[in-house]
């Protein structure tokens, strides 16, 4: 007879249902796994044996056969232990078979019988879900499990907790959903010195999800400005909290089972690799960019990233996701981020000061700029010059609006284009806005079309850029309350257009 008991093998964000069957049979004494295992998976015929052996359990001298079904998918991670060990105690009828198989289990096993919390609780809860099965984990993973609400979940210390629970001797409780976790207090926008410009465009891109380029020289206030976007950005929806938990749980980024209804702010270094930016890496891993997921991805001194790192980021941006493609995985991960880019104008950084600039100007500034390629250049709604602060000017008093007052105007505009976008299923704010959803929401005035036609036949926007524009300025008259795009929220938008770079 083979007892079985069910776990996930995670592909992306996405757990698939294996089945893990146990039979004992006559023969020499063997515990062999198959069904592709990697590893940390083989390695678990040696904590199972070790754990049962702590509880005074010793295994038959016959030969014992887990098999892992589907057997074409890779087996990864140490979160086989436990539903091992459960198949094993179920096929020496210690506990009930039945059980057992309505339950989705994973964890890992100390040798003395402890249960260690795993990466992936969160996705293996909305899998144990969908197949009407509650699911069973290490304790520390149970309030982060929880969060799905649409099955049970039981979180347990050790094994023989589990045994206990199974037997009917003592009963585990149903995990409780971790606590919201609570952001610390933002830096404020007021904190900024000078650059209203640059202000006006961070609460733009906020408020449509727009991309975005800084360029200024060193000290302007880039890295200052990209860490005060958190701060006006508003919080996530329960979907969206949704989303960007279960990518952070597949990268163990989840502490104490809290789910954040704070976006997330990513800074990689500019020496990050093609694998840390898009994902890769053993088991294809989330990047960055899926680690940005309804959030901002601030990417510092831009241009310093390797060509091919920022290439890779024209089609994430476009689409949405990012398909990671390797000789042994093809996972599909979401990317919907605001990308904030900063840049200097040339390698020294003085370009715009005749006193401090080098003799390759300005053939220094077009030769470190141009390693921003026309096509990824021409993904950027908004650019935004920063120019220097005067050390005189830090002692004036703080100006403009502070973040909660900017924060406001920026919710109002997003619940327009909840509302806006309310029957649209891959749209949430005007960046996603494209082909006749973009003719109906943007449409521009006479004045305001004639306008726009000028710009693009001077400038020669591309017809992407040219569609980008149009969202910008529906983004403006959301700011301004206004149901029409009319020529001053054109012409603002043009404005950000054209500030930077000649690549439209």
């Amino acid at each position: 007879m083979v007892a079985l008991a069910y776990t996930v093998a995670f592909e992306g964000v996405e757990a698939r249902i294996v089945e893990v069957q146990c039979a004992i049979s006559p023969g020499m004494p063997n515990f062999s796994l198959v069904g592709l295992p990697d590893k940390a998976v083989s390695e678990a015929r040696e904590r199972v044996r070790a754990a049962l052996s702590s509880m005074a359990i010793a295994l038959p001298s016959k030969r014992i056969t887990v098999n892992l079904s589907p057997a074409d998918l890779p087996k990864e991670g140490s979160h086989f232990d436990l539903p091992i060990a459960l198949a094993v105690l179920a096929a020496l009828e210690i506990i009930p078979q039945d059980a057992v198989a309505s339950t989705v289990a994973l964890g890992e096993l100390s040798l003395d019988g402890r249960l260690i919390p795993v990466i992936g609780a969160l996705p293996a809860a909305m899998a144990a879900a969908e197949q009407g099965r509650s699911l069973l984990c290490p304790k520390a993973c149970g309030a982060e499990a929880a969060w799905v609400g649409a099955t049970q979940v039981l979180a347990a210390n050790s094994l023989d907790e589990v045994v206990r629970h199974f037997t009917g001797q003592t009963s585990l409780t149903a995990a409780e959903a971790g606590e919201v976790v609570t952001a610390p207090v933002a830096r404020d926008m007021r904190d900024v010195k000078g650059q209203e410009r640059a202000k006006r465009g961070l609460e733009i891109a906020a408020a449509g999800r727009h991309h975005m380029l800084m360029v200024g020289s060193p000290g302007s206030g880039k890295s200052m400005l990209a860490a005060r976007l958190p701060g006006i950005l508003p919080p996530l929806s329960a979907i969206e909290a949704l989303e960007t938990s279960m990518i952070h749980s597949l990268a163990g980024l989840l502490s104490e089972g809290g789910i954040s209804r704070s976006r997330p702010f990513r800074e990689p270094h500019h020496t990050a690799s093609m694998a840390a930016i898009v994902g890769g890496g053993k088991g294809a891993k989330p990047g960055e960019v899926s680690l940005a997921h309804n959030g901002v991805l601030f990417m510092d001194e831009f241009p310093e990233f390797p060509r091919a790192v920022l290439e890779t980021l024209r089609q994430p941006i476009e689409t949405g996701d990012i398909v990671v493609a390797r000789a042994n995985a093809h996972i599909r991960y979401p990317c919907r981020f605001l990308l904030v880019a900063a840049a200097n104008p040339c390698k020294c950084g003085h370009m715009t000061d005749p006193a401090r600039a080098c003799a390759r100007v300005p053939i220094c500034g077009e030769d470190y700029l141009g390693r921003i390629s026309g096509p990824l250049m021409d993904r950027f709604d908004l650019r935004v010059e920063v120019p220097p602060v005067a050390y005189t000017d830090l002692d004036l008093p703080a100006s403009g609006d502070t973040s909660a007052t900017v924060a406001a105007r920026v919710l109002a505009a997003r619940n327009i284009q909840r509302v806006r976008f309310a029957h649209q299923p891959n749209m949430r704010v005007n960046a996603d806005a494209e082909g006749a959803a973009l003719e109906e929401i943007a449409t521009p005035d006479t004045e305001s079309r004639d306008l726009l036609a000028r710009v693009a036949e001077r400038f020669g926007l591309s017809a992407r850029g040219y569609h980008r524009v149009l969202r910008v300025a529906r983004t403006i008259a959301d700011l301004d309350g206004s149901a029409a795009v009319r020529r001053p929220h054109v012409a603002e938008a043009v404005s950000y257009r054209l500030a930077v770079g000649s690549k439209s």
